[in-house]
């Protein structure tokens, strides 16, 4: 079947259409082109007049490399003129947290140093592997509640760990909302409460207002990730079966966690009339195989598909190669 390929504009088509859309976000499985998409689109942004930031929430990702400049847990890096770059070093919120957590221990219960019991424990918890994964979300948290810029664009951990999110902050949610619940229903008894009682409400007042904190932040991440007005969420796929398949089924959850999705690019198409020229043979049987692929993104997603970006001859590093990518993705 003939393949009909969208205008280069159709992805451009999207952001004129809904400037609204502050958050953009690229995601699918790792190795796609998740992150030089990213560092295209800022760039495009940027070029725009639009003051971007783009980071990389995936401890992997390689925003430096992209960016050819070392910004790796170095905050927010200018690039060029309203383009800015960030890549989260999840260790040193992991640090920050065991030292919040040891000074409101201290402040708590008035002590002088935390007991010795106390300090394993936040120890062993730090290491525990979901710890890396809330530092991000936390870390995630902190940098767009600032609103310091036109455009964030997220480079997402792959679709696993984004599901990890999302669920987590339900979880989270509906948890602290329990807690909560079941503490403001002891308030009727602060009245009667001896002198000891109430210095215990007094700490419980406390936690209760560090949970109302946490659900805080966690609601702010988690409306941004499934809000349909500011927020665009990209899937990346590239011709091959299981990519495809894996795709379609990361799709269908993130729908069930209301997250917007606005299309998909396919990356790394090999030009058809390659085969009728003089390659490799194996060359020529990836691209009969890769329209075989070409036909059921087609007809599993159809207009979804709102740009197809070639395999390109080299790895996309420097302004020169991610201005050549923005231009493929966006047009002139």
């Amino acid at each position: 079947m003939a393949i009909e390929t969208p205008k280069q504009t159709d992805l451009k088509r999207v952001f004129d259409q809904h400037p609204e859309r502050r958050y953009i976000m690229f995601g699918g499985k790792g190795g796609l082109g998740k992150t030089t998409f990213s560092a295209a689109t800022a760039y495009w942004l940027a070029r725009s007049g639009k003051r971007v930031l783009v980071f990389s929430v995936d401890p992997q990702a390689s925003l430096s490399d992209i960016f050819q400049r070392d910004i790796f847990g170095k905050g927010p890096v200018q690039i060029m003129e309203n383009l800015f770059a960030q890549e989260i070093d999840a260790d040193s919120h992991i640090k920050a947290y065991q030292q919040e957590i040891r000074q409101k221990i201290l402040d708590m219960y008035g002590l002088t140093e935390v007991p010795e019991e106390v300090e394993n424990y936040i120890q062993a918890a730090s290491a525990e592997p979901a710890m890396e994964e809330s530092a991000i979300f936390d870390a995630v948290v902190d940098i767009v509640v600032k609103g310091d810029y036109d455009y964030y664009i997220y480079d997402l951990v792959p679709l696993g760990h984004a599901l990890y999110y999302l669920s987590m902050a339900k979880v989270y949610d509906e948890w602290i909302n329990k807690i909560t619940h079941l503490r403001e229903q002891m308030r009727e008894y602060e009245q009667v409460a001896s002198v000891m009682k109430r210095q215990k409400v007094t700490e419980e007042d406390q936690i209760l207002a560090e949970l109302q904190y946490i659900k805080k932040r966690i609601n702010t991440s988690s409306r941004i990730l499934t809000d349909r007005v500011k927020t665009a969420f990209f899937f990346v796929v590239v011709p091959e079966e299981m990519i495809i398949l894996d795709t379609r089924k990361a799709a269908e959850l993130f729908a069930r966690f209301d997250v917007p999705l606005s299309g998909y690019v396919v990356n790394r198409v090999l030009p058809e009339e390659l085969s009728g020229q003089n390659v490799p043979e194996y060359l020529k049987k990836r691209i009969t195989m890769q329209k075989r692929y070409m036909g059921d993104i087609q007809r599993t997603l159809g207009k979804d598909v709102l740009a197809y970006v070639p395999e390109l001859e080299r790895d996309v590093t420097g302004l020169e190669a991610i201005e050549r990518l923005a231009t493929i993705m966006y047009g002139q």
